[in-house]
Parts: C-alpha cells; sequence; structure tokens
C-alpha cells in the first residue's frame, strides 16, 4: 500500500517544477496516520510539515475546559504546517488526524529553506495558506450564522473533497466535536439527512448516496471555499514554472 502512494497525488506537490520536486521529494517520508492521532500540540514546535495523499486533518482550537472546535481541514489538495512559513514556530492549534491515511512528511527546517530561497516555493505555499484563510473565515462565519443542518452538510461536503470515493469513517461524537456543537444536534441533523435518502449512516460510516442534494442543502459557505481553493490552484501547475523560468528571488 505505502509504494503505491506516489506525492503527486498531493496537488500542492504536483505543481511543483521539475526542479523543486529535485530537491523536495528525496526529503521526503511517507508515513501512516491513524484516526485520533494528534501531529502536534498548541504552543509545540513544530519539526515537519505534513503533505496528506489520501487522509484529512483537522486543524482544532482547544479551550480551557477542553471544548472544541474545527477551524480547518486539510487534505490532498495541501498541507498542514503553514506556520513555519509564516514567522512562527508553532501554533495556538492542535493538529488531529480527522480520516486516517497516509501522508507525505517533510522537515520544517527543510520547507522553511525552500520558502527562503525560491520564488516558486513561495507563491505556491502562499496561495495555499490564503486558500486555508478563506476556509477559516468562512467557517467562522458559518458557525455564527448557519444551522447546525448547514454546518453538518458544509463539513460534510468539505471531507469529501479531500477524500476518494464517497464514504467517511466518523462516528457523531467526533463530528460534534469538530463543529463545536453537542452531540444530540447532530444525531438529530444526520437523521435528517438520513430519511431524506442524502446519506446513510451506520456505527460511525458515512455514505453520501445524493451529493447534489446535499451541495443544496449546505449554506453558501462551501461554495465560496471550492471556488477559491480552485481559483488559486488553477494557477499553480508545473507547466508554468516550467515555461517562466521563476526559480530564485
Amino acid at each position: 500500500m505505502l509504494d503505491a502512494l506516489d506525492p503527486l497525488q498531493n496537488r500542492l506537490l504536483a505543481a511543483l517544477s521539475e526542479d523543486a520536486r529535485a530537491r523536495i521529494f528525496p526529503k521526503l517520508k511517507l508515513i501512516e496516520l491513524s484516526l485520533g492521532d494528534v501531529i502536534y500540540e498548541s504552543h509545540q514546535p513544530i519539526e515537519y510539515v505534513y503533505f496528506p495523499v489520501d487522509c484529512i486533518i483537522s486543524l482544532l482550537y482547544v479551550m480551557v475546559n477542553g471544548a472544541s472546535a474545527e477551524i480547518s481541514v486539510v487534505g490532498k489538495e495541501g498541507m498542514a504546517g503553514v506556520a513555519v512559513v509564516m514567522g512562527g514556530e508553532s501554533t495556538p492549534n492542535r493538529l488531529v488526524v480527522q480520516s486516517p491515511g497516509h501522508a507525505y512528511r517533510l522537515p520544517a527546517a527543510h520547507l522553511k529553506q525552500e520558502f527562503n530561497n525560491y520564488c516558486e516555493i513561495r507563491i505556491i505555499t502562499l496561495r495555499f495558506t490564503q486558500a486555508l484563510i478563506t476556509q477559516m473565515s468562512q467557517t467562522a462565519v458559518c458557525n455564527r450564522h448557519h444551522s447546525i443542518d448547514q454546518q453538518l452538510c458544509r463539513w460534510l461536503l468539505l471531507s469529501l473533497d479531500r477524500l476518494e470515493g464517497n464514504q467517511l469513517n466518523m462516528t457523531q461524537d467526533l463530528i460534534a466535536n469538530m463543529l463545536g456543537v453537542r452531540r444530540e444536534g447532530v444525531t438529530e441533523a444526520a437523521g435528517k439527512l438520513q430519511k431524506l435518502g442524502v446519506i446513510e449512516y451506520h456505527r460511525g460510516h458515512i455514505t453520501v448516496l445524493d451529493r447534489a442534494t446535499l451541495e443544496s442543502l449546505s449554506c453558501e459557505c462551501y461554495g465560496v471555499v471550492k471556488r477559491e481553493t480552485r481559483r488559486l490552484e488553477s494557477d499553480m501547475s508545473s507547466s508554468k514554472w516550467s515555461s517562466s523560468g521563476i526559480s530564485r528571488s
């Protein structure tokens, strides 16, 4: 299984030029991540950044009383650990594996070196960071103005976009923890979707049966995040770097 996972399955790594791949790929290490694994705790020094290929990593804010809420999710479209190129050595948030799978790990020091020395790496990582900020901002708006039903639809769609297929392995307790709401609210919202034939839920396994209806039931927040992510990704192609000759600053 491990040998079958190519770094190019991560869209951020796939956007690199051949020269950048030659420098970075030998430093990558493929690792397996289990559900609930903590990548790093808040205020812990970030030693590695992670490029998911078939897993999802959640950025959570954990309060003093133990309550938490998801701020953003990262999958095959990006990387976890952008704080290292934004001038910080740590983050006040916790990174947790939301959906198990695999990711390529890169020493944070190597990414910082690439970021400082090569314009291409700066452009790619900053564009991804902009998409991540959009997701964070929209999550804050969604949590304040939209119902639990709409939030659940948005969350399911964001998760599906980062995985292959139409299935998620996720308990209602974990979903409630991610959304920062009571479990009863998630149970009720999931029940409505199941009655409509949109999802099928059984013992922590969610299968999306009707994605089109799920999108129609979601709030505008999902569309905003999806459009911005696609817009920024459209400029991150390997051919662009090779043709424009962008390399060092």
